[in-house]
């Protein structure tokens, strides 16, 4: 605790030690939540000689779970703060993992999976945002996409570290060191770095001192029905809604679009590749989506992924074809995760940020956990992986239209 208060006595503005500690959370809730599912869907089924298809169903339950609850997640930050829900969260989401470890029938896939997708709504991109929501305004863009910096970082080592611990110690010991990681790592951070709003500490958001500044400290209040009827929020969460449709469905069959082509050492290369890409993507979105229109950086974004996805659907015989798809589609992954929070939170202000964007999140995450499945029945019926990608392609560049199209309404509706 007097480190604690050491540090919210320094000079440095405690909404950057918020930051910092919701990359902290996103690095482990993406390593384990959101890239260890594909560890634990092939672990389990070679273990009780399970089909795929029927674990698989699983995951589909942990997706929809957490797309049911982000709504009261976010007003429950908005609400009482972020400690106490990343700390349940955690909670949650070990016990999850601990109990993965010790699964002998199959409802228990079921229960684990469930688990997992409760406790990682606690701690995801809706979380995350709203808890630094209040702490930024002219620096909102930086301070989010920095935090979610830790989403990239889970991407790159979540897996193999996954893989060297269930190779060293057993699935089962395995996961119950994944879940000590989990609390060890929000449980402090929960209870010693985050805090609801500045002016709990004396400030505003940037570190102003509220003594010092002259701006207004009321701000406009948003129910959620009103939200909803705004063509701002609609265009956000329907162009996000296909963009994270698109991703999911992509990132989760990118590995069997390229390992016929190029095998598998190469693929396990560009994929992460992919994911670094990912991360520079969103280096490259914290440096300028403080001085830019985000709506304009979205629309960019998405084209970027949707010619990507062409150059595979056109080319798909060619082999560099599919690496640039994977590869140009990786620069784009992460800031489409990024985006929707920056553009609410910048269009509907921080009072409301918790209860808008996670009525918007719920829903964006219905639509994205059809993602698997559309590659997936697209992919059977039309026995390759063009039909898809183009479709997806189509859908990306859809989105973008979309988004540009809440951009000429936003301003008027919201002022």
């Amino acid at each position: 605790m007097q480190w604690a208060t050491s540090a919210m006595k320094s000079n440095v503005f405690h909404g950057w030690w918020m930051v910092a500690g919701c990359m902290a959370i996103a690095t482990v809730a993406w390593s384990f939540g959101l890239y260890g599912p594909s560890v634990y869907l092939h672990t389990i089924s070679d273990m009780h000689d399970w089909s795929i298809g029927l674990v698989s169903s699983a995951l589909t339950l942990a997706f929809l779970v957490n797309a049911s609850v982000l709504s009261f997640v976010g007003s429950a930050i908005s609400k009482y703060g972020p400690q106490r829900v990343m700390a349940l969260g955690a909670t949650v989401m070990a016990s999850g993992f601990i109990a993965m470890g010790g699964i002998s029938q199959v409802w228990h896939v079921y229960a684990c999976f469930a688990l997992m997708g409760l406790g990682w709504s606690c701690l995801s991109t809706t979380a995350i945002t709203s808890s630094l929501a209040p702490w930024f305004d002219r620096h909102q863009g930086r301070a989010v996409s920095t935090a979610m910096l830790g989403a990239s970082i889970g991407g790159m080592v979540g897996v193999p570290v996954l893989l060297l611990l269930i190779g060293w110690l057993g699935f089962s010991h395995a996961m119950l060191i994944v879940a000590l990681i989990v609390l060890a790592t929000v449980w402090p951070i929960s209870f010693f770095i985050l805090r609801r709003r500045p002016q709990d500490l004396g400030l505003l958001p940037d570190g102003i001192a509220a003594a010092d500044s002259t701006r207004p400290t009321t701000a406009r209040t948003w129910t959620r029905s009103a939200a909803l009827s705004t063509t701002a929020l609609r265009t956000v969460t329907l162009a996000f809604g296909f963009a994270l449709m698109v991703q999911i469905g992509f990132l989760t069959h990118q590995v069997s679009l390229l390992l016929p082509a190029i095998g598998a050492s190469a693929t396990a290369l560009c994929v992460t590749i992919a994911a670094v890409l990912a991360f520079f993507g969103r280096i490259l979105l914290a440096r300028f989506s403080d001085h830019l229109d985000v709506r304009l950086i979205a629309c960019g974004v998405l084209i970027n992924a949707a010619i990507s996805l062409s150059l595979g659907a056109l080319f798909h015989d060619y082999t560099w074809a599919l690496i640039i798809a994977v590869l140009g589609f990786g620069l784009s992954a992460g800031n489409i995760t990024t985006l929707p929070p920056l553009i609410v939170r910048r269009e509907f202000g921080a009072a409301s940020f918790g209860i808008i964007f996670g009525i918007a999140a719920m829903l964006m995450q219905l639509m994205s956990s059809l993602g698997p499945a559309f590659f997936g029945v697209l992919y059977d019926l039309s026995g390759g992986y063009q039909l898809p990608l183009g479709l997806a392609a189509g859908l990306n560049f859809f989105a973008a239209f979309v988004i540009m199209r809440g951009r000429h309404t936003s301003i008027k509706e919201i002022s």
